[in-house]
C-alpha cells in the first residue's frame, strides 16, 4: 500500500490543467512576444499551469538536425536568441500570473551542451571516461555532455542556476528533465533553497522512480497507464486489464503526489507518433478517462487544435492552428476539473472508487471529494455496448457534462447504452 509524501501538493496547482509549450513550433517566428497572442485563447481552454521547454541557448558543438535539441543547454542563465529576451520572457510570465495562470520552466540537471562554458571553465564538473574525457549520458544523445554529481562545486553552481529564473522572472517551479538520473540527494538539497525564493513552487519530475516524491517533487510522470491506453487502442490487452492496471498504480502511489496524466507529450508525439496514430477511434474516450483520474492532466501544444501528425524535433516545424473537435472537449474537461473538487488533488485520498459492469468493453468510476461527485463511463470497443452497471453510483442528481443542463438520478443498477467509442461524464 502506498504512503503519504513529506512534502504536501501545492494547494494553487489542485485544480489546474498543464499546458506545455513547444516554442519553436508554436509560431511561424517561434518566439515569446508571437506567442503571447495566444494567451487569452489559452486561458478560455482552461490551462492553468504553462510548461515551457527549455528556452536557453541551444548548443552547436555535435547539434542534432539544423535547429538542435531544446536539451543540449549551453547557458543555463541565459535565453536563446532565437525566442527572445530575458525581459521579454519575464514580462510573459508577468501577464500570465496577471490573467490567474502560473508557469514552471523545463529544467535538464543531467547534462550540458558540448559547448556550454562549464566545459572549459569548470571540466571537473563532468564525468570522465578513462581517456580523461568527458562524454554522452548514453551513445544516442551524442549532442550532449554528462555531469558529474559527486562534484560539490557543480552542485552548488546547479542550484543557483535555478533559483536564478524564481529570481529574475518569478516562475512557479520546474519541470525536471530525466530526473531520476540525477541522484535523488541533490534534489531534495535543492528544493528547500528553491522555496525560500519561491515558497509553495511546484516541482514535476520527468520519472516514475517514487523515491523522488518523498520529500523532492510533487508529481511523476504516468507512463504506466499511458502505455496501457496505448495497449488498449492496438489490441494488446483488455478493458479490464486497463482497470486493473489503474487500480493498481493509485493503490502503490504516494499519497500527497500526483500523477502527471497525458496521451501526449514532446517525446511522445515526436518518436511514438501523435496520439490520433497511436490511438486512432479511441482518442476521444481516451480523451476523457486522462482528464477525469486522479492526477494533473497535461495538454501538449497543438494537441487541443488536431494537430495529429509528428513534429519535427531538430528542425523547424509549424503547428497547424485550426478549429478542431478537440477544442471543445478539452475545454469542457479542463474547466469541470476548475470548479469540481471531486477531481481536485486535496490530501492523501484520492477519491476513486471503480464501478463493475456486465460489458467487457465498458470502463466505469466514481471520483468523489465531499459532496462533489463525477461519474465517468466509457465504451472502450468497437461496437455499441447495452449494459448495465453493476455497482450502485452515489445517489445524488447527476448534471450530464455532454448533454447540456440534462439532470438525472440513478437507481441502484441503472442501465446504459452507449455507441462505440462514446463516453458519458456526469457531475453533482
Amino acid at each position: 500500500m502506498s504512503t503519504p509524501t513529506e512534502n504536501a501538493f501545492p494547494v494553487w496547482a489542485r485544480n489546474l490543467t498543464i499546458y506545455e509549450v513547444n516554442l519553436r513550433q508554436y509560431t511561424e517566428g517561434g518566439t515569446i512576444k508571437e506567442f503571447r497572442q495566444h494567451l487569452s485563447r489559452l486561458r478560455s481552454l482552461g490551462v492553468g499551469i504553462f510548461w515551457f521547454m527549455p528556452i536557453q541557448p541551444i548548443g552547436i558543438k555535435n547539434r542534432k538536425g539544423s535547429l538542435g535539441s531544446y536539451y543540449s543547454i549551453r547557458d543555463y542563465c541565459a535565453i536563446d536568441p532565437s525566442f527572445g529576451t530575458l525581459e521579454e520572457f519575464r514580462e510573459l510570465v508577468e501577464e500570465i500570473h496577471s490573467m490567474g495562470m502560473y508557469v514552471i520552466l523545463d529544467w535538464v540537471a543531467n547534462h550540458t551542451a558540448w559547448d556550454h562554458h562549464w566545459v572549459e571553465e569548470h571540466p571537473e564538473y563532468y564525468r570522465k571516461n578513462e581517456a580523461g574525457e568527458v562524454f554522452p549520458p548514453f551513445p544516442d544523445w551524442a549532442d550532449v555532455v554528462g555531469l558529474d554529481y559527486s562534484n560539490p562545486g557543480m552542485r552548488l553552481a546547479m542550484i543557483e542556476s535555478m533559483k536564478f529564473w524564481l529570481d529574475k522572472t518569478g516562475i512557479d517551479g520546474f519541470r525536471c528533465d530525466m530526473a531520476h538520473l540525477v541522484v535523488t540527494d541533490f534534489w531534495e538539497q535543492t528544493r528547500p533553497v528553491l522555496e525560500k525564493a519561491r515558497p509553495n513552487l511546484y516541482m514535476l519530475a520527468e520519472t516514475d522512480h517514487y523515491v523522488l516524491l518523498n520529500k523532492a517533487f510533487h508529481s511523476s510522470y504516468d507512463w504506466k497507464v499511458f502505455h496501457a491506453m496505448n495497449e488498449v487502442a492496438l489490441g494488446k490487452i483488455s478493458v479490464t486489464d486497463l482497470a486493473y492496471t489503474i487500480k493498481d498504480q493509485l493503490e502503490w502511489y504516494p499519497r500527497n503526489a500526483s500523477l502527471m496524466r497525458f496521451i501526449s507529450n514532446h517525446d511522445e508525439n515526436s518518436w511514438q507518433g501523435s496520439e490520433l496514430e497511436r490511438l486512432a477511434y479511441f482518442l476521444e474516450p481516451m480523451a476523457v478517462l486522462y482528464f477525469t483520474l486522479p492526477g494533473i492532466p497535461l495538454i501538449y501544444s497543438g494537441q487541443e487544435a488536431g494537430n495529429y501528425r509528428r513534429l519535427a524535433f531538430f528542425d523547424k516545424d509549424l503547428i497547424e492552428w485550426k478549429d478542431d473537435k478537440m477544442t471543445t472537449l478539452y475545454r469542457k474537461l479542463a474547466l469541470l476539473r476548475l470548479k469540481t473538487p471531486a477531481l481536485w488533488m486535496v490530501g492523501e485520498d484520492f477519491g476513486y472508487r471503480q464501478l463493475q459492469s456486465n460489458h467487457p468493453n465498458v470502463l466505469a468510476f466514481e471520483r468523489s471529494r465531499g459532496t462533489s461527485k463525477v461519474l465517468v463511463i466509457l465504451n472502450l470497443g468497437y461496437d455499441q455496448a447495452q449494459f448495465q452497471l453493476l455497482d450502485e453510483p452515489t445517489p445524488v442528481i447527476y448534471s450530464d457534462l455532454f448533454n447540456g443542463m440534462v439532470e438525472t438520478r440513478f437507481g441502484k443498477n441503472p442501465c446504459f447504452d452507449l455507441a462505440a467509442f462514446s463516453y458519458k461524464v456526469f457531475y453533482h
